[in-house]
């Protein structure tokens, strides 16, 4: 396995940590924690692709992994925060519902052999949503009315991140005639 890939499978590892902190009030600076662990597990997201593409190491593997993890961690958090009554449901649900129809895509396209990677739009997405994740996990009062954008972006961002990927990928869904 090589380090992207297992930098991939640390971000995975780390979720559960993470999750712990963030619903946890009983460990001091639990939130804290949990903030720091999300921004870790975020740039092993950045790490892992930039060294895969850098040094040659992408694989089908890391193609399918890597955005399952970014998944499982920003999802998640939402849920973790849905939880906590510290984001609307709303948003919640357009990103898990578009990672659900997302990953049905690919389990199709791989069926066929095919195998989709995040397009650049998928990536600033996940790049925004992680961003906004820390925005809500701090709770900053100066940063309200930027988060309250940047959750309107984000929101923005999924949708047009899933139109776009159907649409390039559309052949995927074509029946093969025999």
């Amino acid at each position: 396995m090589n380090l992207p890939n297992r930098l991939t499978v640390l971000r995975i590892i780390a979720i559960p940590f993470f999750i712990f902190f963030l619903m946890t009030d009983f460990v001091p600076f639990s939130k804290w924690i949990a903030f720091g662990l999300f921004i870790i597990a975020s740039l092993t997201d950045f790490l892992d692709g930039y060294i895969a593409r850098k040094y040659n190491l992408v694989s089908d593997f890391g193609k399918f992994a890597d955005p399952l993890a970014d998944k499982l961690l920003v999802c998640s958090a939402l849920i973790c925060l849905l939880a906590a009554d510290r984001i609307n449901f709303l948003i919640v649900l357009v990103i898990i519902a578009r990672d659900f129809i997302i990953s049905g895509f690919r389990l199709v396209a791989a069926s066929k052999g095919v195998v989709i990677a995040a397009d650049m739009s998928g990536k600033v997405k996940t790049a925004l949503q992680m961003v906004m994740i820390l925005m809500i996990i701090a709770q900053i009062k100066f940063l309200f009315y930027p988060t309250l954008v940047l959750e309107f972006v984000v929101l923005f961002l999924t949708v047009f991140s899933l139109i776009e990927c159907l649409i390039k990928n559309r052949a995927v869904l074509k029946e093969d005639k025999k």
